[in-house]
């Protein structure tokens, strides 16, 4: 394992990036990672921009600033265009009902079709984002522990249990095919 993990997303307010990074963050806790996590968003609630960086370390951190993400979550087609420069191998997932992507970019990029998994195995657009942290989890081969992943998840949003954990699980599938 590398020293230092850095884990970006980006999209637009509303669409869960805040509370996805709250989610990860706590569970790395749980793991017994040290994390630092940052966010920044606009000054609208919703529709406007939203980042969260977070850095997992077993070491003291230095800087909370993620450089060189090893993993991003983009949301958005402006999110990947603001950050997908700042990736330079690791794994980025993006929905392809809400980014464009540059598929001749050096890392590893995984489709998550989040929103639309959300509306129609769920029927509500606002389990995208825990599709999505499903497939971070499912993206990090182990590093990120699936059942503590889970469980902070269950934890930190306590309503509609069933379908949080289904739609984790549908994410967790995407990027582990």
């Amino acid at each position: 394992m590398k020293d230092r993990i850095e884990i970006l997303a980006s999209g637009f307010g509303g669409q869960g990036v805040v509370r996805l990074g709250q989610i990860v963050g706590v569970a790395a806790v749980n793991q017994g990672f040290r994390v630092t996590m940052l966010k920044s968003h606009g000054t609208e609630q919703r529709g406007g921009y939203v980042r969260t960086q977070l850095v997992l370390s077993k070491e003291e951190i230095d800087s909370p600033l993620v450089e060189a993400p090893d993993y991003f979550c983009s949301f958005s087609t402006a999110a990947y265009k603001q950050f997908g420069h700042m990736m330079k191998d690791g794994v980025m997932l993006y929905d392809p009902a809400t980014v464009e992507i540059d598929a001749s970019k050096p890392f590893r990029q995984i489709a998550v079709a989040a929103k639309d998994t959300a509306v129609e195995k769920l029927g509500r657009a606002i389990y995208t984002n825990t599709i999505m942290l499903g497939a971070l989890t499912g993206a990090t081969d182990g590093l990120l522990d699936k059942e503590n992943m889970l469980t902070t998840m269950l934890q930190i949003i306590p309503k509609f249990k069933e379908e949080n954990k289904k739609a984790f699980e549908l994410g967790y599938s995407m990027s582990t095919t």
